[in-house]
């Protein structure tokens, strides 16, 4: 099974835990075997059960890409996009990554779906019939539509031609109110949740079509010139070889936290006591300090180093205008060798909290208006500094003078702290080099 996920998002509708180089498919919240997951390591993880041998390919940005090479390390192979262009750019270049770097040929069956679904293993088992149908060629487009559990206005609808598990699509429909939601439902509706499949050589020709492109080398170099459409826009509504698969299994979208509640592993996570009055709340705590909740009811309570959530679950659904106007930089971020917090901020200085993962290493780079100083406080590692080679043990302290190249390997587990220095401190001043 060929496997596109689309992951995008900024990141806003989990705050203060989502921001926007963390988005709410890589923040841990649910459990295999103990073992707090991602919604991004669960789907992969769920996938892979249905199909050992799935080809999965994750769409995303820049932004995103460590944070999914940290929590998925090598097993996804990952189409990164330059810049934001909407869903058509995303899963043409895409498309064109699996033909052309993966070799995936032109009659073979690919599925997209979003990466944040809230499901159990039988939605992927539906994605694989879904697949298997696009492999038969009844129709161009192949659609898979969740059944409505109630007439929502926060999805699009599908109207097939019949109710049968396997329709031709007579029409599509916007987000409704109620009432007319009401009617769609009468008329056997599937709610869209942008999963489609076609053969690999039918979204090529009509990515040819739109966009003059030689090859995937050709399409990533010249992406930021393309116009921002979506999929459905360019292609589903334009389609009119087209069928759904009907899939009547659970799906949840959590992309609330009062949503999310409903699916979180346990009731809190994170240092956090809960008094016998306290009803259907829920605490979600990054910071290394104790939250104490008393006669809390339907509540979430949400900490990190970005801010503090408290709020009715109800209202949380209704916050983005509010956190939009908060202006704060990401506090917290995974990278490609671990993660990185922003433990202290004052003029002419940051201090950052490193960890870093037993055998990566970061980027060699330069910074021109900082200096750095690193000191070690646990593991084992080696820092080269301008071609020269150091062993850092616990309690050894290396200062990195402004454009002086740099790096730094974890031969263990290694934790550092970063203090940088200089009255230009910003994650622009930052050039990258071949490693020596």
């Amino acid at each position: 099974m060929n496997v596109i996920l689309l992951s995008g998002g900024s990141g806003k509708r989990l705050w203060p835990l989502s921001n926007d180089v963390r988005s709410k498919q890589f923040i841990k919240l649910f459990k295999n075997n103990d073992e707090y997951e991602s919604m991004v390591q669960r789907v992969y993880r769920q996938i892979t059960t249905v199909d050992a041998d799935a080809k999965i390919t994750i769409a995303t940005s820049k932004s995103q890409a460590s944070a999914i090479k940290n929590q998925l390390g090598e097993k996804a192979s990952i189409c990164v996009e330059p810049c934001r262009r909407d869903t058509f750019p995303a899963i043409a270049l895409a498309a064109a990554y699996l033909h052309d770097e993966l070799g995936v040929a032109e009659n073979e069956a690919v599925v997209v779906c979003p990466v944040d679904p809230y499901v159990d293993n039988t939605y992927y088992e539906a994605v694989k019939n879904l697949q298997e149908l696009a492999e038969q060629g009844g129709a161009n487009l192949t659609l898979m539509g969740i059944e409505p559990t109630y007439p929502s206005e926060k999805y699009g609808y599908i109207i097939p031609e019949s109710g049968e598990n396997v329709s031709k699509v007579k029409e599509f429909k916007e987000k409704p109110d109620v009432e007319t939601a009401k009617k769609y439902l009468a008329q056997s509706a599937l709610w869209n949740a942008g999963i489609f499949a076609f053969k690999l050589g039918y979204l090529l020709d009509k990515a040819h079509r739109m966009i003059d492109f030689e090859d995937y080398r050709d399409l990533f170099n010249k992406y930021d010139t393309l116009t921002k459409i979506s999929f459905d826009y360019a292609v589903v509504e334009k389609e009119s070889s087209i069928q759904v698969l009907r899939y009547s299994g659970d799906w949840k979208d959590v992309g609330t936290w009062n949503m999310m509640a409903e699916v979180m592993a346990d009731k809190t996570k994170g240092k956090a006591v809960l008094d016998e009055t306290c009803e259907n709340t829920n605490v979600v705590n990054e910071l290394n300090i104790p939250i104490l909740c008393m006669g809390c009811k339907d509540m979430i309570v949400a900490a990190s180093g970005d801010g503090i959530l408290i709020a009715d679950k109800e209202r949380s659904g209704y916050m983005k205008p509010y956190v939009e106007k908060i202006e704060t930089e990401a506090m917290y971020a995974e990278k490609s060798w671990g993660s990185y917090t922003v433990i202290d901020v004052q003029p002419g200085s940051m201090t950052v909290k490193i960890s870093m993962r037993a055998g990566e290493h970061m980027t060699y780079h330069m910074h021109n208006y900082r200096e750095e100083v690193w000191t070690v406080v646990s593991g084992k590692g080696k820092a080269v500094v301008d071609g020269m080679e150091q062993v850092l043990r616990t309690g050894d302290v290396i200062t990195i003078a402004a454009g002086c190249k740099h790096t730094v390997e974890a031969i263990t587990a290694l934790g550092m702290i970063e203090v940088q220095l200089g009255d230009e401190i910003s994650v622009a001043d930052k050039i990258k080099f071949p490693m020596v």
